[in-house]
């Protein structure tokens, strides 16, 4: 116990979870830690994470790209039509007081989620290849994380299943492929933020491994 008592902080590993703590120890090759409590995992393989994180990072920009301006929905009312990309549905408000709530609606739902995967991408990808990190790579995931609450692509998709619900008895709703191009999205969306192991990236950018 005098042991641990006496050791740094950054001997130490909480779980995010359940904020259990940990005297750190690294897995081997292949090996993962969890918490003995609540099963997170704490520590992944850098590699094999970084490779999966990278290439789902690379799938949602593309989505984010094509719903942007792909139709989103069709509402038929009375005999008229009207179709609206997620672009416009974030800034039907820019012509009147409320633009800066359109424009924060925009960077919330498209723009945030579209940085941080380019931050994502590019702070991994010199790792998984086993090179020196990016220049200003700390600085950029440091920027990802702060960025993570601000990602509301979630929030979006939530309020977007409630106001289909209101409107349904009114008009004829039919979705467009940025629709179904969204909920991928916000799937793949969680799954990456799962992936990644935030340990193992601050480690390996203050202390590089190179092959």
């Amino acid at each position: 116990m005098n042991d641990v008592q006496t050791l740094a902080p950054e001997h130490f590993l909480v779980c995010p979870q359940c904020d259990a703590a940990y005297v750190l120890a690294r897995p081997k090759t292949g090996e993962r830690a969890t918490c003995a409590r609540c099963h997170t995992v704490l520590i992944r393989n850098m590699r094999e994470a970084g490779i999966q994180v990278i290439a789902l990072s690379l799938a949602i920009a593309i989505l984010i790209v094509a719903a942007t301006f792909f139709p989103f929905l069709t509402i038929n009312a009375a005999g008229a039509s009207n179709s609206a990309s997620l672009l416009d549905a974030a800034l039907a408000f820019s012509d009147g007081p409320l633009v800066a709530l359109s424009l924060t609606t925009a960077a919330l739902i498209v723009v945030v989620p579209f940085v941080r995967v380019t931050l994502a991408i590019y702070v991994l990808l010199p790792m998984v290849l086993s090179r020196a990190p990016a220049h200003g790579a700390m600085q950029a995931f440091r920027l990802s994380e702060a960025l993570r609450p601000w990602s509301m692509v979630e929030i979006f998709a939530l309020g977007c299943a409630v106001a289909l619900i209101k409107i349904s008895d009114l008009a004829d709703v039919t979705f467009g492929p940025a629709f179904w191009m969204f909920a991928v999205l916000v799937v793949l969306v969680v799954i990456q933020d799962n992936l990644i192991c935030r340990w193992s990236i601050w480690d390996s950018l203050e202390t590089p491994k190179l092959s």
